[in-house]
């Protein structure tokens, strides 16, 4: 994964400046935490435990107690279908894997124009994503999640222009 969205995809200008990062520690049963770095700093994670947080700062999650770790996965489904990925700011891991896969099975135009805004911040740091292309389409990143706004500005950003 590193490698494909690091190196061979990137934007040039951008290479050593935005990393990602995968972490699965023991226990959680195959979830992972993916992460985004930006000139170092951590931008954006993606994990269950994420959109979890987000639920509970929203007062969406029950915070009652004690809870079964049953009870507690069953919430956190039933939340997830009620809350699709439009309608949150958080995303779990799974969201940015398949994110992931649609992107390196798309072309850059579909990538742009995805209504899956992890599939859109990977296809605006692509290489293949023209200034003029990225440019035309500021009216609809202004739309969009705020996240994404400042993964486009950072793209953008003269700094980074060859």
């Amino acid at each position: 994964m590193r490698k494909y969205l690091e190196e061979e995809m990137l934007y040039e200008p951008l290479r050593g400046k935005v990393r990602y990062n995968c972490t699965a520690y023991v226990g959680m049963d195959g979830c992972r935490i993916f992460e985004v770095f930006f000139c170092g700093k951590l931008f954006r994670q993606f994990s269950l435990e994420t959109v979890n947080s987000l639920f509970v700062r929203e007062g969406r999650a029950r915070k009652t107690s004690p809870m079964s770790i049953a009870e507690y996965w069953a919430e956190f489904r039933d939340l997830l279908e009620k809350y699709p990925m439009n309608a949150r700011s958080e995303y779990t891991d799974g969201e940015f894997a398949r994110a992931l896969e649609k992107y390196r099975n798309s072309d850059i135009r579909t990538g742009l124009l995805s209504d899956d805004p992890i599939v859109r911040m990977f296809a605006i740091l692509d290489r293949r994503a023209g200034k003029r292309t990225l440019r035309a389409m500021a009216d609809t990143i202004a739309e969009g999640p705020e996240w994404l706004k400042r993964v486009y500005e950072f793209r953008m950003d003269p700094e980074h222009s060859q």
